[in-house]
């Protein structure tokens, strides 16, 4: 079975089809997550704080990475993998940019990279891109500059901002990014983007108008209580189920109901009379 490439991805908006994406961190939700189908899976930085429990997505690191998405794509067959380029693994030039960016690629499988920035980081997708890596841009609230933009805010309310997200999206489509991220931004403002770039956008908290959706899947699952945006909408409760699954195995622990009958392997008597009465002799 071939895994979805940009080129798909790109047909599909072409199409009118939306893009579905969810964010995976390990080889059992990803496998979950592509036997239903889910054709974009993002091993995205928030793994650090959902899963490693930073209170930012700054301390992640690049082996923590290829840890996570190597994971995700030998539980993967069709989906689009894309790796997120953590914090300063491309800032400080375009060559150690081509050098993690390669990593993600050969050593963890992925298909794609990521990248949060808009203008300011057209040349490292440029030549990303020219040395054959496709890259994800991703504009609007980008997490990693969580310091600098004065927490999780929308972005592009003003007449200036909303301006240079669109001069953003479309200086990253220039440089040859396939597709975009649009985080926490006014619908309006995303949709007019999604009509002025041939590539896919997919948004996350900037409205229905883009080509496709991403969410976090802890927040899709209600697996992750510390944060709650308001563009997320929990789909199940599954850590009140797992909360009160382990208090049932505790209790039954606690009782000596579990193990039972049932989870407990038998034994010939004679067998272990005689390996008794040859434990005593020896």
């Amino acid at each position: 079975m071939a895994r979805i490439t940009i080129h798909d991805l790109r047909a599909m908006k072409g199409r009118g089809e939306k893009i579905v994406m969810l964010t995976a961190y390990d080889y059992s939700m990803a496998r979950l997550l592509d036997e239903v189908g889910i054709p974009v899976l993002l091993v995205g930085d928030s793994v650090g704080m959902v899963v490693l429990g930073y209170e930012t997505t700054l301390p992640v690191t690049v082996e923590e990475m290829l840890h996570h998405v190597k994971a995700v794509v030998r539980g993967s067959r069709r989906a689009h993998v894309v790796a997120d380029m953590p914090f300063l693994s491309y800032h400080t030039s375009p060559e150690e940019a081509v050098r993690h960016a390669g990593r993600f690629l050969k050593e963890g499988g992925a298909q794609s990279v990521k990248l949060e920035g808009g203008r300011e980081i057209v040349p490292i997708v440029r030549r990303l891109v020219q040395a054959g890596i496709p890259v994800m841009g991703h504009v609007g609230l980008t997490p990693q500059a969580i310091h600098q933009l004065g927490g999780y805010r929308v972005q592009g309310r003003s007449r200036e901002a909303a301006l240079g997200l669109l001069q953003d999206a479309m200086a990253l489509e220039e440089a040859g990014a396939y597709a975009l991220i649009l985080e926490a931004i006014p619908a309006p403002l995303a949709r007019a983007i999604t009509e002025r770039v041939r590539i896919p956008t997919i948004g996350i908290g900037a409205g229905p108008w883009c080509d496709g959706q991403v969410q976090v899947i802890h927040d899709l699952l209600g697996l992750y209580p510390d944060l709650a945006p308001k563009h997320t909408k929990r789909y199940a409760r599954l850590g009140e189920a797992i909360r009160e699954a382990v208090m049932a195995y505790a209790r039954e622990v606690q009782e000596g109901i579990f193990p039972g009958p049932e989870q407990s392997h038998a034994m010939d008597e004679a067998v272990l009379a005689e390996v008794l009465a040859l434990a005593e002799a020896s």
